[in-house]
């Protein structure tokens, strides 16, 4: 892609930028789409444009500097397809990594105090999570943080909500906020 640019009349530097721009672009739809994917959606029309877009001027510029031959074009193509392949490859694992399920949280009241329990479960069963699901286990961590608010009335750090949750602090400290 650079090549291609110098030879269409762009400078030096919008050589070296577009190509970062056109695989970026790559970059920036898959994690779009794989964040719309755990929030139960399938990423949107502009994600998938922009994923397709980004693709073939990626995967075109590399074939129309080529050498005018099959395998100078399959050679060139190469670079684009492992980039976009491998990529894709990345985010289907992530999206289809497998959740724990979440502790439950059974409320005793105890004086001024409310216990919290796990519930018994098979250790080997994982549970996937779905649309519906997500959402209420989202809704019952902040439930279960305002439930057991600390002493001087603040909700309980991020680590601490997570932990409960089979969770990452990121997510806790996300469920806090």
């Amino acid at each position: 892609m650079h090549e291609l640019c110098l030879q269409h009349g762009e400078d030096h530097l919008a050589s070296v930028l577009i190509p970062l721009a056109v695989d970026g672009t790559i970059v920036v739809a898959s994690m779009s789409i794989l964040l719309a994917n755990r929030y139960g959606s399938r990423g949107g029309f502009l994600a998938w444009t922009m994923l397709l877009v980004g693709s073939l001027a990626s995967l075109g510029a590399n074939i129309a500097v080529a050498e005018p031959s099959v395998i100078g074009r399959i050679i060139a193509a190469w670079p684009s397809v492992a980039l976009i392949g491998s990529y894709e490859l990345l985010m289907s694992q992530i999206r289809r990594g497998p959740a724990q399920k979440p502790a439950v949280v059974q409320r005793e009241a105890v004086g001024d105090r409310d216990l919290v329990g796990e519930e018994d479960h098979d250790s080997s069963e994982t549970v996937g999570l779905h649309d519906r699901e997500t959402e209420d286990l989202r809704r019952t961590a902040w439930q279960w943080a305002l439930a057991n608010r600390l002493p001087d009335g603040r909700l309980p750090s991020g680590r601490v909500i997570a932990e409960q949750f089979t969770r990452s602090a990121r997510w806790g400290r996300w469920i806090k906020r």
